[in-house]
């Protein structure tokens, strides 16, 4: 944290560290909260170069990061006229960024959890006759969880169009 002292490099060198605090939150890489929160502060486009040296990150890192960011449609990437150099621009605001974030990451661990729950399914159903009641017992509560998570997913429908 930046001290009483600290001047207004330190306070950006802060505010980096919380955007990368809330991305590895949520599940994410450490340069895609800086990239984001560079991007937020400086609020214009910068080119690849301009980020890396801003988030103290290579250029290749930060290229291979940008693709997961402009995947979930927070930033643009672009090329000016009579310019090689890859730019990159913040799309939308910082909580639009977050609730793509956090759709992606749902829609992912939803997935997972019904493929998971299939999976369940087959192996009760091929286990012997001996272990039945207890099967018939656990695929109640495979059930029941998928339920829940079905419900989670209308959840995150809403939030999706909220």
């Amino acid at each position: 944290m930046a001290t009483a002292n600290g001047g207004a490099a330190d306070i950006e060198k802060d505010i980096l560290s919380s955007f990368a605090g809330v991305a590895r939150s949520l599940g994410y890489s450490s340069v895609h909260g800086k990239m984001i929160g560079v991007l937020l502060m400086r609020r214009k486009a910068l080119s690849l170069e301009e980020l890396a040296k801003e988030t103290g990150y290579s250029t290749g890192m930060v290229s291979l990061s940008l693709d997961l960011l402009e995947m979930l449609g927070a930033v643009r990437k672009f090329r000016r006229q009579g310019d090689r150099r890859l730019h990159v621009e913040l799309r939308g605001g910082l909580l639009e960024c977050l609730k793509k974030a956090i759709i992606v990451k749902a829609r992912k661990s939803v997935s997972n959890s019904l493929e998971q729950f299939r999976c369940y399914r087959k192996r009760l159903e091929a286990l012997p006759a001996a272990e039945k009641a207890r099967a018939a017992s656990v695929s109640q509560a495979v059930d029941l969880l998928e339920k829940e998570i079905k419900r989670l997913d209308g959840y995150i429908t809403l939030l999706e169009t909220a």
